[in-house]
This record gives structure tokens, C-alpha cells and sequence, in this order.
């Protein structure tokens, strides 16, 4: 922990560490597609395009970075839900081939599609908890600026 000067600033500038949030209620908000903050506002303006702002509390949302990390989940979640369905019918079950793609393609389709909207939401409020990219009042890039003396 570093030390605190006179103002509340630490001796290198950065400001004292702020209250920890709760990491699972902000998780299950995201995943109920709600404003991590205040759990009132909506998180999502269209299917996967999360809002500029909570309507509700004004949290700002338009820095998050979820990227990949929620088709990642997705895929990981569906895969074993669907092998283990596909082996599990395989198993008592004698299919042709095409009939267990009838089976299999839809429900992969569905539940991916069902899935990936709330694991983003999830990822969101991770990152709000976090205080991961700009949720903790700060730009990345001036994190990543070399505080005191110049090094060259």
C-alpha cells in the first residue's frame, strides 16, 4: 500500500484506493442485462450494443472492452453442452448423420445466439467490479504513463 501525503494523494500521485464492489452482484446484473452501478437501468440498447450510459444511475458504459471474452465463454459452454448431449444420445440412441445434425445444428444455433447476450452483460459487470478499463474514473493510457523522473 502506498503512502498517503498531505490532500489524500499517494507519494507517487495517484489517488488513495477507492471501496471494493461487490463482484458478484455486479456479475449477476450484467447477466440480468442491467446496469452493473445501480442494477435499474438497462445494459443493452440492442441485441449485443451495450448503452453509452446507465438511464438510470448516468454510470458510463461506452468504455468498456469485452471484445471476445463473451463468444470465447459462449463457445466453451455450448461445445461441452452439446458433445455431451451429442455422445449421451449417441450412446442409446441409433441416428443416421443427418439426422443428428437436424438435432444438433439448431440447438447449437439457439443456444449460442440465448447465451451470448448475458455472458456479455456478465463480462461487463466483471469489469465494472474490476474497475478494468476506464470504469475506475481513469484513462487506460494514462496508466500506462511513466510516473517522476524521465528513465532515459
Amino acid at each position: 500500500m502506498a503512502m498517503l501525503e498531505i490532500g489524500g494523494k499517494a507519494a507517487d500521485g495517484r489517488e488513495p484506493e477507492q471501496a471494493t464492489r461487490n463482484t458478484g452482484q455486479a456479475i449477476k446484473r450484467g447477466l440480468l442485462g442491467r446496469c452493473p452501478n445501480c442494477g435499474e437501468g438497462k445494459l443493452f440498447r440492442a441485441y449485443l450494443k451495450s448503452v453509452d450510459s446507465c438511464a438510470a444511475c448516468g454510470e458510463e458504459m461506452h468504455h468498456h472492452r469485452a471484445d471476445d471474452l463473451p463468444a470465447y465463454l459462449a463457445i466453451f459452454i455450448v461445445g461441452h453442452i452439446v458433445v455431451a448431449g451429442f455422445m449421451a444420445t449417441d450412446s442409446w440412441l441409433v441416428l443416421e448423420s443427418w439426422q443428428h445434425l437436424m438435432i444438433w445444428i439448431p440447438i447449437t444455433v439457439i443456444l449460442s445466439l440465448a447465451l451470448l447476450q448475458p455472458i456479455k452483460g456478465g463480462v461487463i459487470g466483471l469489469q465494472w467490479a474490476f474497475r478494468m478499463h476506464g470504469f475506475s474514473g481513469t484513462d487506460d493510457e494514462a496508466m500506462l504513463e511513466p510516473v517522476g523522473e524521465d528513465v532515459r
